[in-house]
């Protein structure tokens, strides 16, 4: 991407405000949300997904292949030749739009547009050269932009734009470079076992070879980031207490509680001492920090940081998997809202497929227990694998090859990144 790229992409990033700014170090990820964003819930702008749109009518991308899998480490080395041949070819045209273009509107950028899609797969080589966009390039720009994770709309605004100008070589290398990354990770994983993609803030529910379950997630802030880790989920907790750690206490808590001396009696959080004895909260002094020595634990409810619902697994960063009370998260783009721990959407949807093999524990039973808000521990009979990976660009055969963007840096190429300073 030539400079003058590179800026204005970089420009509508800060601009659109799309994720927080990156921190002058990586802090490790904390073990729960911060209860500002919880409870605060901040308005932010956001595009809401529509792949179910009327209107929409882009062809399937999506598939029941894992990403984890053998299949898929074929289909990515298939698709970095094809991509090199057409890096060798000279790439793709940048796009010039510049303004909105809709079904039967001209633009000289249209031709482009045309020939960027026509190179990568998602428009036929005989579409012919017109500058009008049509009902065909319409359903091309939606098939690209499924297989980038976006709102598959057809419309081309700023996100769209930029992805579309992210040259063929740049998308080469990341293709390569997640190559690595999926051999490391092709042998076998379990009959059944959960992935969480951090790039694509999404979770499969693996098995027999196939995904039973998609789920959209809510991953890590660039500054408190989702870790890589393996391990197995033992635990489901039904109706979860929460135990604020002490960062969020300094950095969120304290500061809260000097502007609104309510907030803690407002949210159900109480206070204990060493010894188990509960300390009313104005007997602490919140001029000071001495509220760290105290441990701050949130009664189970519809305002619970958890929700309904928190998944266990053991590990050495102190996160899990769990519900949320802020459900319009998911409809969200870019979903990197958390403090390191992964919200998961239709959280009862993945609760019923783990709990299936543990006697008892049907969709009703659950809905059930979670109706008494009761705080309830189920162990798993049969613990289940689990994955976090950072996989930013895969294939899924038939010339599909998905994108996305690199949020962490991990891929050590700043075009990939989606970057902003200010909110």
């Amino acid at each position: 991407m030539n400079g003058t790229g590179k800026t204005s992409r970089r420009s509508f990033l800060r601009n659109a405000g799309i994720v927080g700014a990156i921190a002058a170090g990586i802090v490790p990820a904390r073990s729960q949300d911060t209860l500002n964003e919880i409870f605060q819930s901040p308005r932010r702008g956001n595009w809401d997904d529509q792949f179910d749109a009327v209107g929409t009518r882009a062809p399937e991308v999506k598939s029941r292949q894992p990403i984890l899998s053998p299949a898929t480490v074929s289909y990515v080395e298939r698709a970095i030749g094809t991509y090199r041949g057409i890096v060798m070819q000279g790439g793709w045209p940048h796009v010039n739009l510049t303004q909105r273009v809709t079904v039967g509107s001209s633009d000289p950028a249209v031709r482009q547009l045309r020939r960027r899609l026509m190179i990568s797969g998602d428009l036929p080589r005989n579409s012919g050269d017109s500058p009008v966009f049509d009902t065909f390039l319409d359903a091309a720009v939606k098939r690209f932009q499924q297989r980038h994770g976006m709102p598959a709309d057809g419309i081309i605004g700023n996100v769209t734009l930029a992805a579309l100008n992210v040259p063929a070589d740049i998308r080469l290398g990341q293709l390569e470079t997640n190559l690595v990354r999926l051999r490391s990770m092709s042998g076998f994983l379990g009959d059944r076992y959960v992935v969480v993609n951090i790039p694509a803030a999404e979770i499969e529910a693996v098995e027999n070879g196939r995904v039973a379950q998609y789920h959209k997630a809510i991953v890590g802030k660039i500054d408190r980031q989702t870790p890589i880790l393996n391990s197995k989920i033992h635990e489901v907790i039904l109706n979860p207490y929460w135990t604020a750690p002490k960062s969020i206490i300094e950095k969120d808590i304290i500061p809260l509680m000097r502007k609104d001396p309510t907030y803690l009696t407002r949210n159900s959080i109480r206070l204990f001492d060493r010894d188990g004895n509960e300390v009313p909260p104005e007997l602490v002094d919140w001029s000071t920090n001495e509220a760290v020595n105290l441990r701050f634990r949130q009664d189970p409810g519809k305002i619970n940081a958890m929700s309904s619902t928190k998944i266990n697994f053991h590990n050495p960063h102190a996160v899990y998997m769990h519900d949320t009370p802020q459900q319009s998260l998911f409809g969200k783009l870019l979903r990197f809202e958390s403090s390191g721990c992964v919200r998961v959407h239709n959280v009862r949807e993945l609760t019923t497929w783990l709990l299936r093999d543990t006697p008892g524990w049907t969709r009703n039973r659950i809905e059930e227990v979670i109706a008494t808000g009761e705080n309830t521990e189920v162990a798993l009979v049969e613990p289940v694998p689990v994955y976090f990976v950072y996989i930013s660009a895969w294939s899924t055969g038939d010339g599909v090859v998905h994108f996305r963007d690199d949020i962490y840096g991990r891929d050590g190429v700043d075009e990939l990144m989606l970057t902003s300073t200010t909110l």
